[in-house]
């Protein structure tokens, strides 16, 4: 039977399997993301050329840094805001403190109409 995998693209660009079935038939199962036909090695996780357990152009990641990883922690440190020009750290904003709930007042209560006859 022949083995079909789900393959999504990450933010990053990389090809990535995100499901895998054997199923009997032509046609491939209709799913989110494009299905192709793929080896009996390539397992879930696995990256369209990834260097480690490679099968027939699938593989699995490098832990550790990659390029992806230190781009996206570049970008957030260059979000962050400078210190000030002074040498002190930029100081945060208090949260709002909410105003306590005033009490109600009580409302005369209404007459009822037996006590209205008496």
């Amino acid at each position: 039977m022949p083995r079909y995998a789900t393959i999504i693209t990450a933010d990053d660009g990389a090809e990535i399997v995100s499901a895998i079935g054997e199923f009997e038939g032509a046609d491939p199962p209709r799913r989110t993301g494009r299905v192709e036909q793929v080896a009996p090695g390539v397992r879930i996780g696995m990256v369209r050329g990834g260097p480690v357990d490679a099968v027939a152009g699938f593989g699995f990641p490098r832990r550790g840094l990659d390029a992806s990883v230190v781009r996206a922690a570049t970008a957030k440190l260059k979000a962050i805001a400078a210190p000030a020009v002074d040498g002190e750290p930029p100081r945060r904003a208090k949260p709002r403190k909410k105003p306590a709930r005033k009490p109600r007042k009580a409302r005369p209560a209404k007459a009822t109409p037996s006590d209205a006859q008496g």
